[in-house]
């Protein structure tokens, strides 16, 4: 863990010096405030012990590393904006400290930024960090764009969900591990199998976040307590709640009614959706899929023709995720 403090000791060293520009300030105040936020730099993080793990020059790592974390905060200056999202990291987000067009605009210019960032990597592979980086950015947007129809969408499988948590969260933790891992001189097969690892670390995280959204104390969590439940977000919860509750014709009414409700007290309505889940199990389902994705990772992990103890860290680091008092 040692490393794992000294990366992100480096990220923050970095960024503690970044100028995103001056003015108009409207467009780079809220840039330096999004990213003065703080939070554990895991991207960022990510690239640099895929490196290690193939034995790479660290020092080529940086500017990949950077220019990840400012694409995240991008993603969640415009995630906060489409989900009316009041918290960030227990602080006012973006849209909500200026408005709504600054938070549009100021995420294009971070955006921008992040190539900005990745340009500045070693020239003799850019082309290949570039590729990754492009097609990740593209998933991350195909799969925020799946988020937001499935609010409206009256039936969404399970299947489909875990397609979109994929694709909106888990493919970036993937890409930063490949990207990590092709600087460090992996092969194409071993960086996809690190990104295969990464991918499925990825949608169990998701899972954990979308069970804290319901069940963590809000104060610890940073973000508003139950927030998906009021936005009719189809996260793994309310899909496997809908689909017990078929069976049982009070509960399904009842549910169809929180979620069909054009006008509602958002605290009833968590508390209502809330009771249903218990009543259901349902967070105990989410949990079970949640290892299961988990144990898919370190399966693609144990592919890799890599010392133990280097896959033990992964490892250790990736059970650290996973321990977030679900």
């Amino acid at each position: 863990m040692d490393k794992i403090i000294s990366y992100q000791q480096q990220i923050e060293e970095a960024l503690k010096h970044k100028n995103y520009g001056a003015n108009p300030k409207e467009l780079y105040e809220p840039i330096s405030y999004i990213m003065s936020l703080g939070g554990k730099r895991l991207r960022p993080v990510l690239v640099f012990m895929a490196c290690d793990f193939f034995d790479g020059d660290s020092s080529k790592v940086i500017h990949p590393a950077l220019a990840i974390e400012l694409f995240h905060n991008f993603t969640l200056v415009h995630d906060d904006l489409m989900d009316n999202a009041p918290l960030r990291r227990n602080q006012q987000t973006v849209h909500e400290k200026w408005n709504d067009n600054i938070a549009i605009l100021s995420g294009d210019a971070m955006m921008v930024r992040a190539y900005q960032e990745l340009c500045l990597a070693d020239k003799s592979m850019l082309p290949a960090l570039l590729d990754i980086f492009s097609e990740t950015a593209v998933k991350v947007c195909e799969g925020q764009q799946y988020d937001m129809n499935y609010e409206t969408m009256s039936k969404v499988s399970i299947q489909q969900y875990i397609k979109m948590i994929e694709l909106k969260t888990a493919v970036l933790l993937g890409g930063a591990l490949k990207i990590g891992a092709i600087i460090g001189g992996a092969t194409e097969e071993d960086a996809q199998r690190l990104y295969e690892f990464g991918k499925h670390i990825g949608i169990a995280f998701q899972l954990q976040d979308d069970i804290l959204d319901v069940y963590a104390d809000a104060a610890k969590f940073g973000k508003q307590k139950g927030g998906d439940i009021i936005a009719n977000k189809k996260t793994y919860l309310l899909l496997k709640a809908i689909e017990m509750a078929d069976g049982n014709r009070y509960l399904k009414e009842e549910l169809h009614q929180w979620i069909n409700a054009p006008h509602f007290n958002a605290t009833d309505k968590v508390e209502a959706v809330t009771n249903i889940y218990n009543f259901l199990n349902v967070k105990e389902l989410a949990l079970n899929e949640m290892k299961k994705q988990y144990e898919l990772a370190i399966a693609f992990l144990k592919e890799i023709p890599v010392d133990d103890a280097k896959k033990q860290a992964f490892i250790k680091f990736s059970d650290s995720l996973m321990v977030r008092e679900v």
